[in-house]
């Protein structure tokens, strides 16, 4: 099924280059089916690549999606067009009513700063306690995933020794979760990161559970809430070309940076990327939808509320 999206969003154009169906708002009014409806919250500085990276996980299955995209409003991104956030984006209080089948917070470049002296921290926090009551279930990525262990369960990050970058070889804890129908026993997620967070800091949380980890990459997937929230410390949804593109430009920056590993072919720079991650993250992003959300969301939204508080008092 297709995915629908606000009007004259740039992706359009991009992805139905790659074939993929997506619709806007007139066409959406004449299907007779009630869309799962996914709220984005884009924290990464370049809007538009991450918009189009998440629709096309998305449209990927044979649910019909209806995104929405969220903007924080105590802070203004530096690398987009205040235009293109008014246009697509929604502030907080035009969205702080409604229910949500899904929703997706992605990561930020302030890894290196304390979660405190984040700018917008207070309304990150203020977002994480709102969709607990009003998403069916949440995927926090990278920094937004050790922003939110932190806020609910003290989880502090730790600083790497250099950035972890590249490709790396996972495997499922337990094959027999839904979130790995359909997985291979190793599969590949890219990571490009400067800290990460332990095995023994998660140890011992109640409702929290290891999903995947890595020798290299450490924990990797993270659920709690019994797959009401989801933490990836990875990037299943960065395209082809993202980590060339976050290469070249420290490079061009002049700062410390290695060759991503396990991503060139023969890890020689000057070859093409080999793309070994799309299929599992389509499965993720897949299985996400249909076994955590749809499968999940209560027939009246309204009812995440009274279910949550019935939860949080049993």
């Amino acid at each position: 099924m297709p995915v629908k999206i606000p009007d004259n969003l740039p992706a359009i154009s991009l992805l139905k280059n790659e074939n993929i169906f997506v619709m806007d708002d007139l066409r959406a009014n004449t299907q007779d089916i009630r869309p799962m409806r996914v709220i984005i919250l884009n924290l990464m500085p370049l809007k538009i690549s991450t918009e189009t990276d998440f629709i096309r996980l998305l449209s990927n299955n044979p649910l019909q999606v209806e995104v929405e995209f969220l903007r924080l409003d105590t802070h203004t991104p530096k690398n987009t067009p205040v235009e293109h956030l008014e246009m697509f984006y929604k502030g907080f209080k035009e969205v702080a009513e409604n229910f949500y089948d899904g929703m997706i917070i992605t990561g930020a470049p302030v890894e290196m700063l304390d979660f405190e002296e984040v700018t917008y921290w207070d309304e990150i926090k203020m977002i994480f306690d709102w969709a607990r009551t009003h998403v069916t279930s949440t995927l926090y990525i990278c920094w937004a995933s050790q922003a939110a262990l932190y806020h609910f369960y003290g989880v502090g990050k730790i600083p790497l020794d250099k950035k972890l970058f590249g490709v790396f070889k996972h495997s499922a804890l337990d094959k027999r979760h839904p979130l790995f129908r359909g997985f291979d026993d190793e599969f590949y997620i890219p990571h490009s990161r400067h800290t990460t967070i332990t095995e023994a800091d998660l140890a011992g949380l109640a409702d929290v559970a290891i999903l995947s980890k890595s020798e290299d990459a450490g924990v990797a997937i993270v659920s709690s809430r019994g797959g009401r929230e989801f933490y990836l410390t990875g990037h299943s949804e960065y395209a082809p070309w993202t980590l060339h593109e976050e290469y070249t430009r420290d490079l061009e920056k002049g700062l410390p940076i290695d060759t991503p590993r396990n991503y060139y072919a023969g890890d020689d720079p000057q070859s093409e990327p080999v793309v070994r991650w799309a299929s599992h993250a389509n499965l993720l992003f897949n299985n996400w939808l249909n076994y955590f959300v749809y499968q999940e969301t209560p027939f009246d939204l309204k009812e995440i509320a009274h279910l949550s508080e019935i939860k949080q008092h049993s």
